[in-house]
């Protein structure tokens, strides 16, 4: 399984969303699971982006199909980012 870094910010639509019914941000993550993909870990973020989600899935496909699913519902905008941890970095580059 591949990991990814997927950096959103909210529309004004989702802000006023979480701001309503915070706990939508969960219910969103098990919609993201049924789709195939793991969510890892997420974080709330101050600064550029709103959040970072730490996802598992089985290839890019299968993570961009997610990003356009969230993304055309209106309530945010995604970055995806593909990762590699360092030792993986590392054996690639002996290689």
């Amino acid at each position: 399984m591949a990991i990814y870094l997927m950096l959103t910010n909210l529309t004004d639509e989702g802000r006023k969303t979480v701001k309503e019914k915070p706990e939508r941000i969960k219910e969103v993550n098990k919609e993201v699971e049924k789709m195939g993909v793991k969510v890892l870990s997420q974080y709330a973020l101050l600064g550029t982006y709103d959040f970072v989600n730490i996802l598992e899935a089985p290839d890019n496909k299968t993570v961009a199909k997610v990003a356009v699913e969230l993304s055309s519902r209106g309530t945010l905008q995604t970055t995806t980012l593909a990762a590699l941890s360092v030792d993986e970095f590392i054996s690639m580059l002996k290689k």
